[in-house]
């Protein structure tokens, strides 16, 4: 296995064109989605890995 630096510059412009017309799609990074006052909980299944927790998102309020 290898791995390596990516150039974020160079790529980041594009990709967010892409993400503004709708051809990339994020909703599959985030495994959870938390109101505010479950931030807590939500760093708590992160960090154990908990619940398939791969990613937290956290709304700041509903």
């Amino acid at each position: 296995m290898r791995g390596a630096q990516q150039h974020g510059q160079r790529y980041i412009p594009m990709l967010l064109e892409r993400l503004a017309v709708g051809e990339l799609s994020t909703a599959h990074l985030a495994t959870h989605t938390v109101p505010l006052d479950e931030a807590p909980r939500a760093y708590e299944m992160f960090k154990e890995k908990t619940d398939g927790c791969v990613r937290a998102v956290i709304r700041p309020g509903d």
